[in-house]
């Protein structure tokens, strides 16, 4: 299949997240680029975080809190102050009805064009073994899209709370096991991505993986050369296009009347 172009700049994203920082090191670059164009960003994460410590003097409370501020204050470098923690248990996550149903809850209020999560399909690489939350963050992800935040009767409670039905267009899957998207980046929109990280003390303080994150950003931007794509850096992505976006949808004489009304 031939790599489908990049969304130049959705209007409205969401981040659908199993920990803080995920975030960041899944699309920061990409959210500072669209958020530099005028994309309005919006957070979802699903756990605390509060399974990242070895400290033995550290409480899962304190560190719910501590991560709480390390993950506004990185999104606030990418441009977003809104987050829903749902806060579910780190570690522990499982792709159910409860969670797609959150899920779907902050679709139908955020009302994106674009949604990123990552890709349930990414099980391990050579060194690494994909967290467990990751993929079940994912396929509940993908549940919540289709069809409980987009059908009417799929989730009557919903509706009940006001929250109507609502279409997501596109996907980006980070991790993606076969990407076909590429987002170029510029230097500071990775700069932007570093900054973001660095927020998240608790996890990253002494940590010496900036090089290794440039060097994913220069393989993706090898990719999307290969694409025809002429960038530096980019960050890659496994894509859905659900709906077409409205200017790239062909002209009918209903839609000719609707303009017109």
């Amino acid at each position: 299949m031939a790599p489908q172009p990049p969304n130049p700049a959705p209007k409205r994203v969401l981040i659908v997240a199993a920990h803080p920082d995920d975030a960041e090191f899944t699309a920061g670059g990409t959210l500072a680029h669209w958020q530099s164009q005028g994309t309005s960003i919006h957070y979802c994460l699903v756990t605390d975080g509060i399974s990242g410590s070895r400290d033995p003097n550290q409480t899962p409370e304190q560190l719910a809190k501590i991560r709480h501020d390390e993950q506004r204050a990185a999104a606030a470098v990418l441009g977003c102050t809104d987050i829903t923690f749902l806060g579910y248990p780190d570690g522990r996550v499982e792709p159910s009805l409860a969670l797609r149903w959150d899920i779907a809850r902050v679709i139908r209020k955020v009302r994106p064009d674009v949604v990123i999560t990552q890709d349930p399909l990414f099980r391990y690489g050579p060194t690494y073994i994909n967290h467990p939350d990751h993929r079940a963050v994912a396929d509940a992800t993908l549940a919540a899209i289709m069809p409980t935040a987009n059908t009417l009767l799929a989730a009557l409670d919903l509706l009940e709370e006001g929250l109507e039905p609502h279409d997501v267009r596109e996907i980006y899957l980070g991790s993606a096991v076969n990407p076909t998207v590429f987002v170029p980046l510029t230097t500071e929109d990775l700069n932007r991505k570093f900054a973001a990280l660095r927020e998240h003390h608790s996890q990253l303080d002494g940590w010496s993986g900036e090089q290794m994150v440039r060097d994913w950003a220069a393989e993706a931007a090898r990719m999307a050369r290969e694409a025809g794509i002429d960038c530096e850096f980019a960050e890659r992505f496994g894509y859905i296009r659900l709906k077409d976006d409205p200017k790239d949808e062909p002209v009918t004489e209903e839609t000719e009347t609707a303009a017109e009304a």
